[in-house]
């Protein structure tokens, strides 16, 4: 039997700070209905001087690890996505797996801006079935805050920091696990969300957002239509939907295509905003964690975000 990836632990980190829209339209000029009625974002964490892209994805990777039952030594592979790390190198991977205390493996990042963790995901798992790791933490880590322009409207309100873990385990028993992924560029559209280099003073994000919302509704459908053929599944075969947390109307749309009813899908983009790599494992360790996704649960995962990247993964719990 062929060896498929299992997530067997799940962790999260939220910066203590909680920046709400009415605080927001203190300092600049907006509103809470204005951001609610686009975006549905309510508030989102600000992380803290003390808290950093390394220190929040070793404080979600402690608590995959716990939920595993599994302790730091055993891990093969630490990757971790991100798009704003502490250091231009070394890479944040490596500062986590120091910090866990591992003795051996390997340690990466990987830069897919929001579709991160799917990227990662993928890359781990193909890792696991090719026998090169037995144990892998897939984190997806940010701090959007410290390069978002907080005097554009139309870009600080919508992101937040925070960071995400899940382990994934070898298994040759059982039909839960990562079923499949597909990944997906189009870097003919990277201008329509990117940073500035690290050689500019302070980077910034810039996003060309009406673009990127009417590309999110075409490749997402797209990309979950591909994990439903490849599987031989139609939408309403899917338990739960866990989209990456962007924008409450893409959400909802593609809730309407697979005709899943809103309380099928784990919807966080309220009180998180957008994590960019760290939404999808943030709302996975919290639909975990509170008994909605359950064990055998098929689960659909998908994200778009600047390069263009999008991808979807299917597992079962």
């Amino acid at each position: 039997m062929s060896l498929r990836a299992r997530l067997t632990g799940f962790g999260s980190y939220l910066p203590k700070r909680v920046v709400t829209n009415a605080e927001l339209a203190e300092r600049i000029e907006t509103s809470d209905e204005w951001i609610r009625t686009r975006t549905g974002i309510a508030q989102r964490h600000i992380a803290g001087d003390d808290e950093t892209a390394v220190s929040m994805a070793v404080e979600s990777a402690r608590a995959a690890l716990d939920y595993a039952k599994i302790s730091a030594d055993a891990v093969d592979a630490v990757i971790v996505a991100t798009a704003t790390p502490d250091q231009g190198f070394p890479a944040t991977a490596v500062r986590v797996q120091a910090a866990l205390g591992m003795s051996g493996g390997f340690a990466f990042d990987l830069t897919a801006a929001c579709s991160g963790f799917v990227f990662a995901l993928s890359t781990a798992e193909a890792f696991i079935r090719s026998g090169q790791a037995k144990k892998a933490l897939v984190i997806g880590t940010e701090v959007y805050s410290r390069i978002v322009d907080w005097e554009d409207r139309t870009t600080c309100v919508l992101f937040g920091d925070g960071a995400g873990a899940v382990l994934l385990e070898a298994s040759e028993e059982g039909d839960s696990g990562i079923l499949s992924t597909h990944l997906h560029s189009d870097g003919a559209f990277g201008d329509l969300l990117f940073v500035d280099g690290p050689s500019t003073e302070k980077p910034v994000l810039h996003m060309q957002g009406r673009d990127v919302f009417r590309h999110a509704v075409a490749k997402l459908s797209s990309v979950v239509d591909e994990a439903l053929a490849a599987n031989g599944l139609a939408g309403e075969d899917i338990a739960w939907l866990v989209p990456h947390q962007a924008n409450l109307r893409i959400i909802e749309g593609m809730a309407k295509k697979l005709d899943l009813p809103l309380d099928r899908v784990v919807v966080t983009v309220d009180r998180h905003a957008n994590t960019s790599a760290a939404s999808i494992p943030l709302a996975l360790d919290e639909a975990v964690r509170d008994g909605r996704i359950k064990p055998g649960d098929l689960v659909l995962l998908e994200a778009l975000g600047g390069g263009l990247t999008w991808g979807s993964a299917l597992l079962r719990l």
